[in-house]
């Protein structure tokens, strides 16, 4: 494990040695990656620090409520709404490398348009070791390594936290004293909930993921699950009231992990999966059926795409 001390002095000195004196934009998510290299960026640079955080539409209920309550000491804290040009990126895709590239292009225009107003130079990012495995060795592009474009408008990408697992990054933002919610939630992929949509994504599409996403945290809460969520997956027939129903179908997913590398399927209680199911097709007309994954990692990834 990393020296919590220690990393977080050398990666303060190197942001320092990157961006010199010029301005940066840091990329926030409310993930605990972006918000641990938003915090050292900010110890490192200060005021030339601007924190941008992209409302893609694509996020957890109420994230960007909490956003605006997290991260409120940073002055020039910036949220961009930007809902309708990601679903419009997005519109047509189904392919999910193509999906993840349209994404990491808007991403990357909206924080090059953003940082043109804040003069500055740099991009930091959040990008984690396990990012970058997935993206070199072809697994998956993620949309801030391997789903950025080939041209890119910044002097330079700034990544402090680029030699960590998500479990040391955890621990440096303890030692950064970040509140809880922050510090021990769970991983969001950087998509969003595009690639918790099978096929193409819709409007109907990722607010049924959102609300049942939603659903499955607060169910699965005390089974401490490293990352918890439901997808998407497609259309079957039900039965509701007394009419048939061609909806949609919900897959859950729940898995025990360290470092996101391996993952085990988790033996969620029957009970806790019946009322998981009853929520999501109770509080939606338009989903017909639930279903739970039991694949671990290997052979499936975490992420349906």
């Amino acid at each position: 494990m990393v020296n919590t001390t220690e990393f977080i002095e050398d990666a303060v000195e190197e942001i320092q040695e990157q961006i010199g004196d010029a301005n940066a934009v840091i990329a926030l998510s409310g993930g605990v990656d972006s918000s641990v290299a938003a915090a050292l960026a900010y110890r490192a640079i200060g005021d030339r620090l601007t924190p941008v955080y992209v409302d893609t539409g694509l996020m957890r209920k109420g994230e960007t409520d909490q956003i605006r309550e997290t991260f409120s000491y940073m002055e020039s804290l910036r949220i961009v709404e930007a809902q309708d040009r990601f679903l419009e990126a997005l519109s047509g895709i189904t392919d999910p490398e193509e999906k993840r590239h349209a994404i990491g292009e808007q991403f990357i225009r909206e924080f090059e348009r953003e940082a043109t107003s804040a003069e500055a130079d740099y991009l930091v990012q959040g990008t984690i070791y396990p990012d970058r495995i997935e993206s070199e060795g072809n697994i998956k592009s993620h949309h801030n390594v391997g789903g950025l474009p080939e041209v890119v408008d910044f002097e330079g990408i700034v990544e402090p936290v680029r030699e960590l697992y998500k479990d040391e990054v955890r621990g440096v933002a303890r030692e950064l004293d970040l509140e809880e919610i922050i510090s021990e939630r769970m991983p969001f992929p950087g998509p969003g909930l595009a690639i918790r949509v099978v096929g193409e994504v819709t409007r109907e599409k990722v607010e049924i993921a959102r609300e049942a996403c939603h659903i499955v945290e607060e169910e699965v809460e005390d089974h401490d699950p490293w990352q918890a969520f439901a997808a998407v997956v497609g259309k079957g027939t039900g039965v509701k009231g007394d009419n048939r129903v061609h909806g949609w179908i919900v897959s859950v997913r729940s898995v025990e992990s360290r470092d996101g590398m391996t993952a085990r399927a988790q033996e969620l209680p029957w009970e806790t999966l019946q009322r998981i199911q009853s929520r999501i097709t109770g509080e939606n007309e338009n989903v017909a059926r639930v279903v739970y994954d039991v694949t671990h990692k290997p052979p499936a990834t975490i992420e349906y795409e």
